[in-house]
């Protein structure tokens, strides 16, 4: 039997799993859902979602709406007669019909252990709590916010370069995969499914700008790690000479007195710029200063001529 397939996704990471079911032959994904072309760049040109992209590349039905709660949108996803509806980084909680628009219902490909970082930014939370092992989950999805059962589950070390591009990339390598074998024993049966234990359950809000904001008073180590979960879009923030600056990759330097302010730059050379934390320092070593593209730390502080006393933040 082939099954046939609704995808429902929009960022970067939805990719790799549509392509990994683009190159099943037992299944068919006969319509792909996601949002429509939005501003970006300087330009504010209308730029298409990735999942979007990779659709016309394959030449797929494609359905580009703001919502399946409006009516032509629905319809036209009940339309495909899905055998599954599988959603990958989509960002809208799902009403009963799409849940149950297949016979085999809707899984959804999510980049956490659940019931560990339930929510829509799993790989940042993991990044900022310091976990040292992430993975990926197959669940099938019910009306709550990831809380379905567990159908398939692989884990991912999260190595110390990591940043939530290159850890997000790989789990959407092997979710891909994982989400595969689950679709193609669909037929056959199916994969056994396990309840959550919500009493494990924590929880991983989107991160607003606030969020993005370094405070120089924590821990270097807090800071790096707010570092890497945000780069490398879009980038943690500070500000120098009352003007931004994103900061893109960091790393935990120890050279830093515990009598420099937080915020201090200390020093300067070929491996970045040297920042003064709470507890430690925290070495600058790709940033992005306002209106500028991004560039390595020691390039950016040649160009700044610091003065004895600079502070960021």
């Amino acid at each position: 039997m082939t099954v046939r397939v609704v995808f429902l996704g929009n960022d970067w990471w939805s990719v790799p799993p549509l392509e990994a079911i683009i190159g099943e032959p037992d299944l068919d994904p006969v319509l792909i859902v996601t949002n429509p072309a939005k501003p970006a760049g300087r330009g504010s040109h209308p730029t298409r979602t990735p999942v979007a992209e990779a659709a016309a590349r394959a030449q797929l039905p494609l359905l580009e709406a703001e919502s399946l709660r409006v009516g032509s949108s629905l319809e036209a996803l009940l339309a495909a007669a899905p055998d599954v509806v599988v959603v990958v980084a989509y960002g809208e909680i799902l009403q009963r019909e799409v849940l149950e628009a297949g016979g085999f219902g809707a899984l959804n490909l999510h980049f956490s252990l659940l019931p560990r970082w339930r929510g829509a930014a799993p790989v940042q939370h993991a990044l900022l709590a310091g976990d040292e092992v992430t993975g990926v989950t197959v669940m099938r999805m019910d009306e709550g916010l990831d809380t379905g059962p567990i159908l398939n589950q692989l884990e991912e070390r999260i190595r110390p370069e990591d940043d939530a591009g290159s850890l997000g990339a790989r789990l959407a390598h092997n979710g891909g995969m994982l989400l595969v074998g689950v679709l193609r024993m669909l037929p056959t049966g199916g994969v056994p499914a396990r309840p959550q234990d919500d009493r494990l359950a924590t929880w991983a809000p989107r991160l607003l700008a606030e969020d993005r904001v370094l405070d120089w008073t924590l821990p270097a180590d807090a800071i790096v790690r707010r570092v890497r979960a945000l780069a490398p879009d879009p980038g943690a923030t500070t500000r120098f000479r009352g003007e931004p600056l994103k900061v893109i990759a960091a790393g935990v330097d120890h050279d830093a007195s515990r009598r420099d302010v937080p915020g201090m730059v200390v020093g300067t050379d070929h491996r970045g710029v040297l920042v003064a934390s709470g507890r430690g320092g925290v070495r600058l070593v790709e940033v992005a200063p306002a209106g500028r593209k991004r560039m390595a730390a020691s390039a950016w502080a040649r160009g700044a001529r610091f003065d004895g006393d600079e502070r960021l933040g």
